[in-house]
């Protein structure tokens, strides 16, 4: 009897909270359920399990596979020295609601408004270089999270989190080289050998992770997952109820960024762009997220 009212508690603890609608409340949703899963944790921490079978997928994503496991670990053990090593975000339960914003960085954005809706989110999660200033009215001033990997790295403020998805080995030495000795200054492109960031809030996602998003979630369409549609997910397992904004085409079709213009050849390169997104639209549909500029 005991046990099975621990097992209710932790079943309640992971599908309940504060908020008027809460995502995890759909844990009863079969197609939700076959692809969410708790156990996965976004961040990583000096020992987070990366089991063979994840080390192989996220070795051969990489441009040059001749990364070894050593060299892997050592670059691990480097980063953790200098970044923290705790675990965040483990504080699900009945009592929280955490709202949160995962702004993209679509041209559907353009007059849209969204501004303050998107800033009176406990947190805000901004994909790569999408900029602030000028555009606020459309994409609100507030930044809590900044998602990058090397190419796409930005100066951020003293309060914002950075949040880097490492694709390769190099983006893990690079982490450490633009703390420490600068020198780390190319990738596939030329890279910022330093940025501003606050060291103390520098978050790197578990590779581990990454594999369960492209296994679980898309069903390994594309060679793995792009950066925004894996900040979807992992607002999915560290926040309560999800808005999503910037994503998918304009209203007339176009792919531009609300900041820039972009190629009319535009494509989404190695990521299954289409099922990336009709996976986010089906997760609207079902009452998970809530996304706005759909046309």
């Amino acid at each position: 009897m005991f046990c099975g009212v621990l097992y209710l508690h932790s079943i309640l603890k992971i599908s309940q909270c504060t908020c008027g609608h809460c995502h995890m409340k759909k844990h009863n949703d079969s197609w939700f359920s076959k692809r969410f899963n708790a156990s996965y944790h976004p961040l990583m921490t000096r020992s987070s399990p990366v089991s063979t079978e994840t080390f192989l997928w996220w070795k051969k994503i990489q441009p040059r596979s001749g990364t070894g496991w050593n060299e892997y670990r050592k670059a691990v053990d480097e980063l953790f020295q200098i970044i923290p090593d705790k675990e965040l975000y483990r504080d699900e339960g009945p009592d929280r609601c955490r709202v949160c914003s995962v702004v993209g960085n679509s041209g559907n954005l353009k007059n849209s408004r969204y501004g303050p809706l998107i800033d009176f989110s406990d947190f805000v999660f901004r994909i790569n270089k999408g900029p602030t200033k000028g555009f606020e009215r459309d994409v609100g001033s507030k930044t809590t999270h900044r998602i990058i990997y090397p190419e796409s790295a930005v100066d951020m403020d003293n309060s914002t989190h950075l949040v880097m998805f490492s694709f390769k080995l190099l983006d893990l030495k690079w982490l450490i080289s633009v703390f420490t000795t600068h020198t780390v200054k190319r990738g596939n492109t030329p890279l910022k050998s330093t940025i501003r960031a606050n060291q103390s809030l520098v978050t790197v996602v578990s590779p581990s992770f990454m594999e369960y998003v492209h296994g679980h979630w898309l069903g390994k369409h594309g060679r793995y997952p792009s950066t925004g549609f894996m900040t979807v997910v992992m607002a999915l397992h560290i926040c309560d109820q999800v808005r999503v904004f910037g994503f998918g085409a304009d209203k007339h079709g176009n792919w531009d960024h609300y900041f820039e213009k972009t190629s009319p050849f535009y494509k989404t390169g190695p990521h299954g762009g289409t099922f990336e997104y009709d996976t986010i639209k089906e997760l609207h549909k079902r009452n998970i997220i809530e996304m706005y500029g759909i046309w």
